[in-house]
């Protein structure tokens, strides 16, 4: 009887281990998925949402607003003083930072404190939150509130003004999401629902048609480049780094919709609402937004890297219209012109020269410059893309293998008050943890590599640069920016110590904190 039991207690004791090291194998396998597997994973363990989420059928949008709701969050910024912008807003798109987070206390004498609210989208149970870098950009202090009434305080994960996107993420678990749907599925005419805090409103659902799909408005990054549509005078050869390919809607969005969910009849996310087309700056028929199927590259970029990996086919082009037509003596109705070939670059080397039309990607026609831009942008630097180009009245395919390029360095993280999120974000950089191999060359047991600085950020102004392992934060080891905001709790006296290591040897940094 006596080992009867025995026996028992150790198959019991054996299935505890066996089960309690399932699970800990299961949760590192669910930490390095990417937000598409983990939801798939999620939904594949709650059927009864699948059902919840099945077609509502049209006009009828009451199931897929209650299953986006809870997942949409309002965002508010706390932000020190600036100085005004000078000359007046000669722009139509002069009202992009006012009426999507950026209050108009900039454009007047220096107030002492600013604040603005935006939207934000809720994309794992473990609260990562996709909105708008434009939301956040000049922050010093990030809160989000939920549907629920908590709210919390929300570090910067990585953001990227070329795409306008951030990356946040807060301290909670099980928290309601929205399902990534598949924005190259939307089409023409289909219902969606703009879902965000607008006009300092509480939770707020409006419903209109996809008017258009790859709308290139010329709202980032083009300033001082020329008309982005080739009217008046003869363009200078546009560097696009900025990518645009908009989603059209004539779903209401107005001021705090920015960064908010743009989803389809079945409550799936297809797009991130960035900015609005108007005379008056409010609504007036046309809002844009990011889609979806390029917000998932990149936020998994800045979950895994902390900034955004980009492949460049290196070229500088022209937008074929009346006037290249006109200037280069071109027949071709569409494509774009190459200006210039970046020497070295992914072109150069497959033998597409200046003077030639590219035509296709990847076997589609290019009608506009967003073609080409969304299809190079959801890719990494070593990815293949087909191009076909015409030289000489003749089509020719090539296969590009994009390079990469020095990611550009985003705006300001400046001042911030005294909390451990808010140090994070006044650090201005973005960290990954560091590989096996990384660790063993330096002789380390913990750190996380800077995968990018900010301008404007702490890390910038004392010179520390991209690619230094940070060991440890306050005399703690790091190992994940968890870590990272957890050690900046003990700060002492304002004072942060960060030691690394790089090929030159050990570093320490003592950074003062201003409050």
């Amino acid at each position: 009887m006596k080992k009867i039991g025995m026996s028992l207690l150790i198959a019991a004791v054996g299935g505890a281990v066996a089960i309690g090291g399932y699970k800990l194998f299961e949760n590192k396998q669910i930490e390095n998925m990417t937000f598409e597997e983990k939801q798939k994973v999620y939904f594949a363990n709650n059927s009864e949402i699948e059902s919840m989420l099945s077609s509502t059928g049209n006009p009828d949008f009451t199931e897929a607003a209650a299953s986006v709701i809870p997942g949409v969050v309002n965002i508010n910024v706390t932000m020190k003083a600036r100085n005004s912008r000078s000359g007046g807003g000669g722009s139509p798109f002069d009202m992009f930072e006012e009426f999507f987070g950026m209050p108009q206390q900039r454009r007047q004498a220096q107030p002492r404190e600013a604040r603005a609210s935006g939207s934000g989208v809720l994309i794992s149970p473990d609260g990562y939150i996709v909105t708008n870098n434009h939301v956040v950009e000049n922050a010093d202090k990030i809160t989000v509130e939920l549907t629920d009434k908590r709210t919390f305080e929300a570090k910067v994960i990585g953001r990227d003004a070329d795409f306008d996107m951030a990356l946040l993420k807060i301290s909670a678990d099980k928290l309601p999401f929205v399902r990534f749907g598949n924005s190259d599925n939307v089409r023409v005419g289909e219902w969606v629902l703009a879902v965000g805090y607008p006009l300092g409103l509480q939770s707020t659902v409006t419903a209109g048609i996809v008017s258009a799909k790859g709308r290139e408005i010329g709202i980032l990054g083009e300033q001082g480049q020329g008309s982005p549509y080739g009217y008046g005078q003869p363009q200078e050869p546009i560097v696009r780094t900025a990518v645009e390919s908009f989603i059209q809607t004539d779903a209401v969005i107005n001021k705090g919709n920015s960064g908010g969910a743009l989803v389809n009849a079945r409550g799936e996310l297809v797009g991130i609402n960035t900015a609005i087309m108007s005379p008056t700056g409010a609504y007036a028929g046309y809002g844009y937004s990011v889609p979806v199927s390029l917000v998932s590259k990149i936020v998994n970029d800045f979950k895994k890297f902390g900034t955004v990996q980009r492949g460049y086919v290196g070229i500088q082009y022209r937008p074929i219209n009346e006037a290249t037509r006109e200037e280069f003596g071109i027949s071709d109705l569409h494509g774009l012109y190459v200006a210039e070939v970046v020497k070295d670059g992914g072109a150069a080397v497959a033998g597409i020269k200046k003077g030639d039309v590219l035509t296709k990607v990847e076997d589609q026609t290019i009608y506009s410059s967003s073609d080409l831009q969304e299809r190079v942008a959801r890719l990494n630097p070593g990815d293949k893309l087909k191009l076909t180009y015409k030289r000489d009245g003749k089509e020719r395919d090539v296969t590009v293998t994009l390079k990469a390029q020095e990611a550009k360095k985003s705006a300001a993280d400046e001042e911030t008050n005294a909390s451990a999120t808010e140090i994070f974000n006044k650090l201005g950089a973005s960290f990954t943890p560091a590989s096996d191999a990384q660790k063993k060359k330096f002789g380390v047991n913990s750190g996380v590599v800077i995968t990018q600085v900010h301008r404007g950020g702490m890390f910038e102004y004392f010179g520390v640069e991209k690619g230094l392992v940070v060991t440890h934060v306050n005399g703690k080891p790091v190992n994940n920016v968890d870590d990272v905001e957890s050690a900046l709790g003990s700060t002492k006296r304002n004072i942060v110590r960060i030691t690394g290591v790089s090929e030159s040897g050990t570093v320490e940094f003592n950074f003062p904190i201003q409050y």
